[in-house]
């Protein structure tokens, strides 16, 4: 069954025929499993993995990404949790982890600006009770995001096979 989560999170516009073919499990099983899934919340949604870079359409659009590295005193009988749970109910953070190191978590946040996400930190995050430092790293370029390639795809230089 980990075989059908695995080709949804490579791509998630995969029928429920295609993952059948592919994995060799009845339709009606795969159907009914990702419909459990769903209900009880493992998968948490489908979405499409953009190259914002590429969209040419609105130069005013673009978006400043930074990671943040946050560092907490930590609280007895929750530990980071409660603070990596405010964190993460800010709309411009994409995403928390606890991570192991120097640091105690790495969260991903989005802006229009770098002025934008500099307030976001001294603002927000740094006022948070238990935040004792941070450090910011903002993304210059993406190469590689959720698994997926930004650069441009090699030529294929094989020779034409003929018959």
């Amino acid at each position: 069954m980990r075989q059908i989560l695995e080709l949804l999170e490579r791509d998630a516009q995969l029928s429920h025929d295609t993952i059948a073919t592919m994995t060799g499990i009845p339709v009606a099983e795969v159907g009914a499993a990702v419909a459990a899934w769903e209900a009880s919340g493992a998968i948490r949604r489908y979405k499409a993995v953009v190259d914002w870079d590429a969209v040419t359409d609105d130069p005013t659009a673009e978006t400043v990404t930074a990671f943040i590295d946050v560092s907490l005193a930590p609280a007895r009988g929750v530990g980071f949790d409660d603070v990596a749970e405010r964190i993460a109910r800010f709309p411009e953070v994409r995403s928390v982890y606890l991570v192991s190191g120097s640091q105690d978590l790495r969260c991903t946040v989005d802006g229009r600006t770098i002025r934008a996400v500099s307030d976001f930190v001294s603002q927000k995050l740094s006022t948070i009770d238990r935040v004792r430092a941070t450090a910011t790293h903002f993304v210059l370029k993406t190469y590689k995001r959720d698994g997926d390639s930004f650069s441009a795809p090699e030529p294929d230089h094989r020779l034409p096979v003929t018959p």
